[in-house]
């Protein structure tokens, strides 16, 4: 076991003893609430930053944290949710590839050009928010990011809307609430690998699980070779932290939004639409201001 490991062990022991003794210091137990409560406060989605800026190594660790948590229970919500809407998981691209084989196997191709179908409109939600980001990024945008967002916000409030209308209508050999459901799992996927240069993906729990594995492993690994020249086994604790984070948030999604379609169907979307609409609305409006002064004012 590392020596980090064995630290947290004692002091988590120690805590557990003055409490069961009674000797726990009422300042020190103010300390650490406030403490908890600034880290709770880190995964709101409520920093100005959280889809402007930089990527990847330029971002601040507790900004991929908030863009994870937030991120992960809306894509949880609308995968469970969708499940008992359109009888599918639209994200999970694993899974419906192997189905293709198993139609295509079974000589069901109708079946097989549906689940295809699923793919292609999940991956076309990816280009497309690819290419609102790269023109964003090339046009100096602050918004590349919230644009994206937005964008799926107003198709999940169309989802929410005429979700009942659009399960009878064919696209692509699927329901069209199937086509529209992958078509945002995909750009939403995009948004967010690409903001945070691949280190979060809020749809593909596989990945975050074997990640999960990997860092509980070498944290338990008792390291007892005492050779200096070899490279001692060592978790990485704040990847550990994220993906943790990704997967209870993933899962608290998907379980709200399962109770909210079960209860009152499509119009659970809505609220998520409003959620993401809240996530972009600073970086577009800064756009926006920025442009009219421009427009006012230009430069010579």
């Amino acid at each position: 076991m590392s020596s980090r490991t064995v630290t947290f062990l004692r002091i988590v022991q120690r805590r557990l003893t003055q409490i069961l003794q009674g000797n726990l210091d009422i300042e020190h137990l103010q300390k650490g609430t406030q403490r908890f409560l600034g880290r709770l406060m880190d995964l709101i989605p409520l920093d100005a930053d959280l889809l402007m800026g930089g990527a990847g190594a330029a971002r601040a660790k507790f900004l991929n944290r908030q863009l994870a948590t937030s991120l992960a229970f809306v894509a949880g919500a609308v995968n469970a949710g969708g499940f008992l809407a359109v009888q599918t998981y639209t994200s999970h691209v694993s899974g419906t590839l192997s189905r293709i084989g198993d139609e295509l196997a079974l000589g069901h191709k109708a079946l097989a050009m549906g689940a295809a179908a699923t793919v292609a409109c999940f991956c076309a939600g990816a280009i497309c928010a690819s290419l609102l980001i790269s023109y964003g990024k090339r046009h100096r945008y602050q918004s590349h990011y919230a644009l994206s967002l937005m964008i799926e916000a107003v198709l999940l409030m169309i989802f929410g809307l005429m979700g009942y209308k659009l399960q009878a209508t064919q696209r692509f050999f699927l329901p069209s609430t199937v086509v529209l459901l992958s078509f945002i799992m995909g750009m939403h996927n995009s948004v967010v690998t690409t903001i945070s240069s691949a280190e979060v993906r809020t749809t593909h729990m596989t990945g975050i699980v074997t990640d999960l594995g990997i860092e509980l492993g070498r944290a338990l690994y008792i390291d007892v070779t005492k050779n200096r020249r070899v490279e001692r086994v060592k978790a990485n604790w704040d990847k550990l932290k994220l993906h943790s984070l990704i997967l209870v948030s993933f899962f608290g999604g998907g379980l709200l939004g399962a109770i909210g379609f079960k209860h009152i169907g499509f119009k659970t979307t809505l609220i998520l639409a409003a959620f993401l609409a809240f996530l972009a609305i600073r970086p577009i409006f800064y756009d926006l201001r920025v442009r009219w002064r421009l427009m006012r004012h230009p430069v010579d």
